[in-house]
């Protein structure tokens, strides 16, 4: 109780640490709303190869002294692109292609890294440092949100049905290809504003666990976007108090917390678990 007094003391003298909050906030928010689509369409395996191809773009924007939001957004989108493009092209699966290109982007970013001989940036971008965020860090964050929110609202129904069943999508004369890649600009600039925050390496762990966590509550797509944003945002509440208090790395402790929420909901919640074996009704299928 003691630690926690002192965490809200702290919060209302230091700025740093009201900037660190708001932007672990949004991020956790973003995060579990466009994670929800990601697992609806088992692309899992997508997110964490944009998670890891835009690291040559954070060391190029690094190298030539421009916002490493340009470089990683880049990187992230031609990532998309060139996996797309291998995967229609060749009878490779989609899953080999994705592990081909993330792979070989992930060792060509480690390779610019050292040539800059930034090792300490390199350990802020594997694992985040939420409380070293700046203004203009924050102000992209939220750029970044307000964008998600506009493209979950204008493209809502089209993103619900290509989750759903891409073959009547098809059928009903959306264009998939075009929604999908949409996906993944969106996707990777919620990525690259997640690098301050929880690094690239457990990134991926934001966007799958909020929503998996949601996945185990109801089987309505507008309830699991509401949850799983609010259990981003909880886990990265909490794990800032943690990453405070304990002199935790802010990245490691949000995403333990949100693994623990996930565990409790996986043995608690009604689709799977202790009260689904007592009988409880899950909310009922739209």
């Amino acid at each position: 109780m003691k630690s926690i007094i002192e965490f809200l003391h702290a919060l209302g003298h230091y700025n740093f640490l009201q900037s660190a909050l708001m932007a672990a906030i949004m991020v956790g928010i973003m995060s579990g709303i466009i994670g929800s689509f990601i697992i609806l369409r088992g692309m899992s395996l997508m997110g964490d190869a944009i998670s890891h191809s835009v690291l040559p773009g954070v060391a190029v924007a690094y190298m030539l002294g421009v916002n490493l939001m340009i470089g990683a957004t880049t990187f992230g989108v031609i990532a998309a692109l060139l996996i797309g493009f291998v995967a229609s092209n060749s009878k490779l699966k989609n899953d080999t292609a994705i592990g081909i290109v993330f792979s070989a982007f992930f060792a060509l970013g480690f390779i610019l890294i050292s040539m800059a001989e930034s090792s300490t940036n390199l350990h802020h971008i594997l694992f985040g440092n939420v409380l070293a965020v700046s203004d203009s860090d924050l102000l992209s964050t939220f750029i970044v949100l307000a964008i998600v929110i506009i493209f979950i609202f204008v493209l809502f129904k089209e993103l619900q049905i290509t989750s759903f069943d891409e073959v009547f999508a098809k059928s009903y004369g959306l264009n998939t290809s075009i929604i999908h890649y949409d996906l993944m600009i969106i996707l990777t600039l919620v990525t690259v504003s997640a690098l301050q925050t929880v690094g690239i390496i457990l990134i991926v762990a934001m966007l799958i666990t909020p929503a998996a966590t949601a996945f185990l509550w109801t089987n309505r797509l507008v309830h699991m976007l509401f949850v799983s944003s609010g259990v981003g945002a909880l886990a990265s509440i909490v794990g800032l108090y943690l990453s405070y208090t304990m002199n935790w790395a802010s990245g490691p402790a949000i995403v333990l917390v949100a693994a623990i929420i996930f565990l409790v909901s996986f043995v608690v919640a009604p689709k799977q678990g202790i009260l689904a074996k007592l009988g409880v009704k899950n909310v009922k299928k739209a």
